[in-house]
């Protein structure tokens, strides 16, 4: 008997086409889900409060500076009670009112914070800028030079005594002469310029060496001095450096281009043996190696400095530098606007004295 399907075999889908199992590449990733916008990275954050405090300390600094220099002017002496004790608490007060200064600016930094995204920056930025301002102006530039002579010690009192010595002088100089003076160093000029940078010393200084030797006049002098910067027995040294620089044997002074070199080494030998003290550079440049020199000198007497020095100085040429630092100023003056200012007219003390002595701090400011 033929068999029957039975009714509850399972029926076939007809024309039903199976589904390809589906491969995923090799090294693939499963989809993510995109996040949300994430608050700045902590290296961003890093950044704007270190120009905040920047900024922040720069004008403080600013501050401290002109508080303290206003401060030395006003309490200048050695008084206990009129000097002493009003600066010490001048201190005082600068550094309460900084405490309270910071204070403020946490409460205000607070509420920029929520106001603008960059408020803090900004308003930091501008506290520096008012800073700028305030010390672009001559006050603040008198300040400066008042609080460097307070630290600076006996060095800047005796650049400040220096320069002054040198603006009394250049005001007392007959400038018409001084002026002819600078018109012979163009003659010069080149060769003195080249032997400045090569020996590393000022082309100022060394114009105003060559004026207060020779008035850039060439000769030879009683005292056995030649030439333009008056050479007599230059340091074996100095000698040595100028053979290398000029590839010759032996310099001849009376040559104007060795007797430049010359000058330029050995000014250079005796400032570093005065260890960059221009004043006693100078000088030991124009006593050069009689009775053994400056150095010498000043061991025998026990000096060290301006200061010490000074007592001895009436049997030494004391007013050399004076003169060489004049010549060296009235260069500078003329290569800046190519006349010399009277000292006395008008603003020309300030302006003077902003421009500098080379190779000098500046001094006090005229009020």
């Amino acid at each position: 008997m033929a068999r029957t399907p039975s009714s509850k075999s399972p029926v076939k889908p007809k024309n039903v086409v199976p589904k390809a199992p589906v491969k995923r590449a090799s090294g693939a990733r499963k989809s993510r889900p995109l996040k949300t916008a994430t608050p700045p990275s902590r290296l961003f954050q890093v950044l704007k409060l270190a120009l905040e405090l920047l900024f922040l300390s720069i004008a403080g600094l600013m501050g401290t500076i002109s508080v303290l220099g206003r401060a030395a002017n006003w309490f200048g002496g050695t008084d206990m009670t009129q000097s002493l004790l009003p600066f010490a608490g001048t201190v005082l007060i600068l550094a309460i009112g900084s405490s309270l200064m910071i204070g403020g600016w946490l409460r205000i930094r607070g509420y920029l914070t929520g106001t603008l995204e960059f408020g803090r920056l900004i308003g930091a930025f501008l506290i520096l800028l008012m800073a700028a301002i305030f010390a672009s102006r001559p006050a603040f530039q008198t300040d400066l030079i008042n609080l460097k002579m307070l630290v600076g010690g006996t060095e800047a009192a005796g650049n400040a005594n220096i320069a002054h010595q040198v603006y009394a002088n250049y005001r007392r100089s007959d400038l018409v002469q001084l002026q002819v003076i600078l018109d012979r160093t163009q003659t010069y000029a080149t060769l003195i310029h080249q032997a400045a940078v090569r020996n590393d010393v000022d082309e100022d200084l060394l114009i105003g060496v060559g004026a207060a030797e020779s008035s850039f006049l060439p000769r030879d002098s009683k005292d056995g001095g030649h030439g333009l910067f008056q050479i007599t027995a230059a340091p074996k040294m100095a000698i040595e450096v100028v053979k290398t620089e000029l590839g010759i044997e032996r310099p001849d002074p009376m040559n104007d281009t060795h007797n430049i070199y010359l000058a330029a080494a050995t000014l250079r030998f005796y400032m570093k043996e005065m260890k960059n003290d221009l004043f006693l550079g100078l000088l030991a440049y124009n006593i050069g190696p009689k009775n053994g020199g400056l150095l010498s000198i000043m061991n025998q007497y026990g000096a060290k400095d301006f200061f010490t020095i000074q007592p001895y100085l009436k049997d030494l040429p004391r007013d050399y530098p004076i003169r060489v630092l004049t010549a060296a100023l009235a260069h500078r003056l003329w290569k800046k606007d190519g006349f010399l200012p009277r000292y006395e007219e008008g603003q020309n003390a300030r302006f003077i004295q902003e421009v500098g002595i080379p190779g000098l701090e500046h001094g006090r400011l005229v009020p």
